[in-house]
């Protein structure tokens, strides 16, 4: 037997322990976002993109009285009913074709004679800004700016900063990198961001080493001279101060993309990775172009609270099972559904090494890490062969939403294959276009439902994007944060949406607004017949 001062002893002794481990889940709590409803939104639209916003329903047992079951309750064979409260069915997600059309530049000036490249392309105030790169010929590589306050007339800023047979008159400017991102959290001289990939001396590398890992890939796959991604700032994106390390030592020789994350607080950037198996140990590298491209390129992922110091990227995306061997992810196009800074997209290129093509796929994520396919099959693929970009195609950053509405995605259209012989390549710049924003649907071909988790509402009016059938129609219940329907929000008082429904406001018998109360959360429950919902505004 205990006696019973020592019980005492244990039971004072674990309650101690219980309010420690307490204490250090509080104060750990006090420091990380917590999760679950409801969700804020970072920006006005909702896209479904993803079954992100979409409840998974909520199963229960019942009696035949309708009373819940509890698990481990005894009850006899076949007496309970099975119940899925807000179960969605009927539904499915759909990436939508793009549209194409002529390149968006006419190669005009010397620099520009053999082709002009896309690398950036903001929406920023009242105006798009795209930065690119162009050829004169093989040996001459030119970085030049372009601007337009539609996205489809583009002029040539003097941006007065190179001087060109005898004269400053023109766009070019002066930097190393490729992808450009503006950094809200930064100060003013370091407003704009680039990287890019590099060669950097061992002498460097050795240096960096002490402080920091390198990739193994890094250093074999250019011996000497050490694979690593530069970068650099720029207070107005012209003028350039390329830092003096390195940001990373990897294996990255392609489209890098970065961006601040305001939910994380930390960069973010996107590479163009590799994986391949561990050499066995002992055994020297065999050469030979036989050993050459062994390593699928992938992409890969890093994120940092410095600009200036990324770790290794680690892969997120790589050549599955369910695609040919040899196809490999070549870009990587991380970009956001316009208005909608927390909706994740990627249109990585898609590398088809059995006939030298690429086509352009769509992949969404809430959290950067985990990525899903969008069903539908590629958005964009290479043009029939002797068109402009009949050669291959890559989409670069960002999708943007023109003024009529159109979200647009630019990309460089090759008039060649990615390996023909490069002495003739031809080159330039388009947009895949989605009129009316309709990228992705989420559609019933007959009857449908689903619920939306409990969210904050960006604003006290819903706009729809939806396309109905002849006979088919949405209907949208409003309700709060435990999903009991809101006073004239019911699927009762709802006015149907029949046709083609851009930016619609929602109606019911009791008003167009939401009927909830400044913050508070609400759900929406939905119910399709031959639909398609493309999303929703608020306002």
């Amino acid at each position: 037997m205990i006696d019973l001062s020592v019980r005492r002893l244990f039971v004072c002794v674990a309650f101690c322990c219980f309010v420690f481990a307490i204490a250090r889940t509080a104060s750990a709590v006090d420091h990380t976002r917590s999760v679950g409803e409801p969700y804020a939104l970072a920006g006005k639209r909702m896209v479904f993109t993803s079954w992100y916003y979409i409840r998974p329903g909520q199963l229960e047992w019942k009696d035949a009285d309708g009373k819940s079951y509890a698990g481990g309750t005894e009850v006899g064979a076949f007496e309970s009913v099975f119940t899925n409260l807000d179960a969605p069915f009927g539904i499915r997600l759909v990436a939508q074709q793009a549209q194409r059309g002529d390149p968006i530049l006419t190669r005009e000036r010397p620099w520009e004679k053999m082709g002009i490249a896309g690398t950036s392309l903001m929406h920023d105030g009242d105006k798009f800004r795209l930065w690119c790169s162009s050829q004169k010929s093989h040996e001459e590589t030119f970085r030049c700016y372009f601007e337009s306050s539609d996205g489809k007339s583009w002029a040539r800023p003097d941006l007065g900063l190179i001087e060109y047979e005898g004269s400053k008159e023109n766009n070019l400017f002066m930097l190393a990198g490729h992808y450009v991102f503006i950094d809200p959290s930064a100060p003013p001289a370091e407003r704009y961001k680039s990287m890019w990939a590099a060669r950097t001396d061992p002498e460097i590398i050795a240096e960096y080493h002490k402080k920091r890992p390198i990739s193994v890939h890094a250093a074999e796959e250019d011996p000497g001279r050490f694979h690593s991604i530069r970068a650099a700032v720029s207070p107005d994106g012209f003028n350039w101060t390329e830092l003096e390390d390195p940001i990373s030592v990897e294996v990255s020789d392609t489209q890098i993309v970065a961006y601040y994350d305001d939910f994380l607080k930390k960069y973010v950037m996107f590479t163009r990775g590799q994986y391949a198996g561990p050499r066995a140990e002992g055994v020297a590298k065999p050469e030979g172009r036989v050993h050459e491209f062994l390593a699928r390129r992938a992409v890969g992922r890093t994120e940092s609270d410095d600009f200036s110091a990324f770790p290794l990227s680690e892969v997120v995306l790589q050549t599955g099972a369910d695609m040919p061997p040899t196809d490999t992810y070549y870009t990587n196009c991380k970009t956001t559904i316009p208005g909608a800074p927390d909706h994740h997209l990627l249109f990585p290129a898609i590398y088809h090494q059995a006939d030298d093509t690429t086509s352009i796929e769509l992949f969404s994520s809430h959290d950067t890490k985990q990525w899903t396919k969008l069903p539908g099959g590629p958005v964009l693929k290479t043009n029939t062969f002797g068109a402009w970009d009949g050669g291959c195609i890559f989409a670069f950053p960002s999708l943007v939403e023109l003024p009529d509405g159109t979200w647009a995605l630019p990309y460089t259209g090759y008039a060649y294959p990615h390996k023909y012989p490069r002495g003739a390549w031809s080159y330039d710049v388009g947009l895949a276009t989605w009129p009316k924003g309709r990228l992705v649907s989420l559609e019933a071909p007959e009857r449908g439902e689903f619920a939306t988790v409990a969210f904050i509402p960006p604003g006290k009016k819903i706009l729809i994007n939806a396309v109905t059938g002849r006979t088919g129609s949405i209907v949208v219940e409003v309700c709060d944060l435990h999903g009991k329907p809101l006073p004239g929000r019911t699927f009762d008082d709802a006015t149907a949406v029949v046709g083609d429904q851009y930016r619609t406001p929602l109606k019911w018998k009791g008003g167009e607004d939401v009927g909830a109360g400044e913050g508070e959360a609400i759900m929406l429950r939905v119910r399709l017949n031959k639909a398609q919902l493309f999303g929703f505004d608020f306002e």
